[in-house]
């Protein structure tokens, strides 16, 4: 098994994720011992922000560093654990909504694919890029 981060390298639809986590300098960390629990956007989810959102947030990395790190929650926290929680701290500081009543929903983005298993932690992949308010 691989780690967080070449997971979602070898997965192929999180390019915009990845270049955004090199960008914030995160890469170390979430190579790290973890556990961590990453609700992981895809390319698409990215795409469905405003036209030039991500390359500004690429050039504000105080920002970008918050967004992402608003996609991470401390240990690993697998499917069967997020329906029976109603929200979870995320590593920003902040805390996530979770709402398992029809499928899984992490505030309004939904977890397309669950338990991507990494060693250092597990990934759920979700259809829209999550902002902290």
């Amino acid at each position: 098994m691989t780690d967080i981060v070449d997971t979602a390298v070898n997965a192929g639809s999180f390019s915009t994720l990845v270049s955004a986590i090199k960008a914030a300098g995160l890469v170390e960390t979430l190579k790290g011992a973890g556990p961590f629990t990453v609700f992981a956007p895809t390319d698409e989810a990215f795409a469905k922000l405003p036209k030039g959102t991500v390359e500004g947030l690429l050039k504000d990395l105080p920002k970008l560093k918050k967004i992402l790190t608003y996609h991470v929650v401390s240990g690993k926290v697998m499917a069967a654990d997020v329906v029976k929680l109603t929200s979870a701290k995320t590593v920003e500081g902040s805390t996530v909504k979770i709402d398992a009543s029809h499928g899984v929903k992490v505030n309004d983005s939904t977890v397309t694919t669950p338990d991507v298993a990494a060693d250092n932690g597990v990934i759920h992949i979700i259809d829209t890029v999550l902002l902290p308010a």
